[in-house]
């Protein structure tokens, strides 16, 4: 596979207008099954007391236990009775207008290809182990998939509106890499966190990156990378309080960010609350580290 084989202009052979495709569970092959296996096993073995209670419940309620790629159709069943979600296969990244309409209509698009054996520790693309393993768990959470509805139907606004960039932004730094204030200690929930062996690991325990109170205007001013390891991560007090915080009026924000620059990935504010690598916050100042690099 190629450097962004699964990107396309338009939907490719054999996919629907809303680019969705069949799973074809039954044409995976054992050496793809067993690739599932091997990066099931590897995170299990890493995310207890690392992945908040809500992942680890859908992990269960799904019943995503390692025997290889799920059949979307029975996950399917479970999942539609816990929040009204499904699962639809999608041929690899889509358009923004089609992702935000499947989301508005509670259907999660998943790469429906899985990566290389050799590809274990890191893929440019997100693949069907990214999608479902990392992304599903969390569609179990009632309050966690009214607020991948709400985003989805925001996202129409934000592009009328030249706003896209910054509703991207809370959508890289909640869904794909939020971290969660729990009474035990930070707790991933982001998709891209607990998808990853290394980033579960350092998300929560390397002194180099920020973790800060997240903050809505914040969150949507602040740069984020593709590249390495992040340098910030945003801290949520409850999924509730995330809900509660997201589904008011876009409007006066996107006035107000209007006028206002992108904040650098490093930046640490006086107003922001910063949290070390325990449960409790600390001043701000003195609370930035340097960015280690990952080869």
């Amino acid at each position: 596979m190629g450097d962004f084989a699964h990107v396309f202009e338009t939907p490719p052979p054999g996919a629907a207008a809303d680019w969705t495709i069949p799973q074809n569970w039954e044409a995976y092959t054992e050496v793809e099954h067993q690739t599932w296996v091997s990066l099931y096993e590897r995170q299990m073995k890493v995310l207890p007391g690392r992945a908040c209670d809500a992942f680890m419940k859908g992990l269960d309620q799904l019943d995503l236990h390692g025997q290889g790629i799920p059949d979307f159709a029975r996950i399917n069943e479970a999942l539609e009775k816990l929040t009204g979600w499904t699962v639809v296969a999608v041929p690899g990244l889509v358009p923004d207008d089609v992702f935000f309409d499947h989301l508005a209509n509670r259907r999660f698009p998943a790469g429906q290809f899985i990566r290389l054996p050799d590809q274990l520790d890191y893929i440019q693309e997100p693949d069907v182990f990214h999608d479902v393993f990392g992304h599903v768990p969390m569609l179990c959470d009632p309050v966690f998939a009214d607020y991948m509805q709400a985003y989805g139907q925001g996202g129409a606004r934000a592009q009328s509106l030249g706003m896209l960039k910054n509703l991207a932004r809370l959508y890289w730094y909640t869904v794909e890499f939020g971290l969660m204030e729990t009474p035990e200690g930070l707790r991933i929930y982001g998709a891209g966190i607990v998808s990853s062996k290394t980033e579960s690991i350092f998300c929560l325990e390397d002194p180099s990156p920020n973790r800060l109170g997240f903050d809505l205007e914040r969150v949507m001013r602040t740069l984020y990378r593709i590249d390495d390891f992040q340098q910030v991560y945003f801290v949520i007090p409850s999924l509730e309080a995330l809900l509660e915080e997201t589904t008011r009026d876009f409007g006066g924000v996107y006035e107000r960010l209007k006028g206002t620059e992108d904040l650098p990935i490093e930046t640490v504010l006086p107003t922001d609350k910063v949290y070390t690598r325990g449960t409790q916050a600390y001043a701000a100042a003195g609370g930035r580290f340097a960015l280690r690099r990952v080869g």
